[in-house]
């Protein structure tokens, strides 16, 4: 990995760039082609702020971090580690988007084939499987929200502890959640 420096208002000591280097280096296990790989850090300091940017650029991804604190050393940490958290949400997209072509190659049920029903003839009913759910204990959107986020599932049925109606959350692909409340 080609790791460049860029210094505003700063001395640039050996020492300071040897421990970026030697930081940002820890980066190459989440990144591929590392010789393709470009880092550019900028150090700057203004008054008593040390801001650091960083941007990694590798084949198709661009990414940029930046962060700062009142010590250089402290702030090179923190890019690296939002640096790093941005990796390896990259590198487990990959996986999940190889991990779903793999299933639909070994389970032909989970593409997108025809319907067929129970004579096997195109255009027939679906088959509908059903899920029997947990007791479902009343609790609030929020509660829901953060029950959603540790489950791998798009949506989560409950009982809504405010007016203690079945509601669904489900979370947009802007990153949000909706709430489906039906009125009676």
């Amino acid at each position: 990995m080609d790791i460049q420096f860029e210094f505003k208002n700063v001395d640039p000591s050996e020492h300071l760039k040897e421990y970026a280097r030697t930081r940002f280096e820890k980066l190459t296990k989440y990144i591929k082609r590392e010789d393709s790989a470009v880092l550019t850090v900028m150090m700057e300091v203004d008054r008593y702020r040390q801001i650091v940017e960083v941007k990694l650029g590798v084949d198709d991804l661009q990414l940029t971090a930046q962060g700062e604190s009142e010590d250089m050393y402290v702030t090179i940490d923190q890019v690296l580690d939002k640096l790093r958290a941005q990796l390896k949400r990259n590198k487990d997209k990959e996986k999940d988007r190889r991990k779903g072509k793999l299933d639909r190659q070994h389970n032909p049920g989970a593409s997108a084939a025809p319907v067929t029903g129970p004579l096997g003839g195109i255009g027939a009913e679906p088959v509908i499987e059903r899920e029997s759910l947990e007791e479902m204990k009343p609790m609030s959107p929020e509660e829901a929200v953060i029950q959603l986020e540790e489950t791998e599932r798009k949506f989560l049925v409950f009982v809504n502890a405010e007016n203690e109606r079945v509601n669904v959350i489900y979370s947009k692909n802007t990153g949000d959640y909706g709430l489906i409340d039906p009125r009676m």
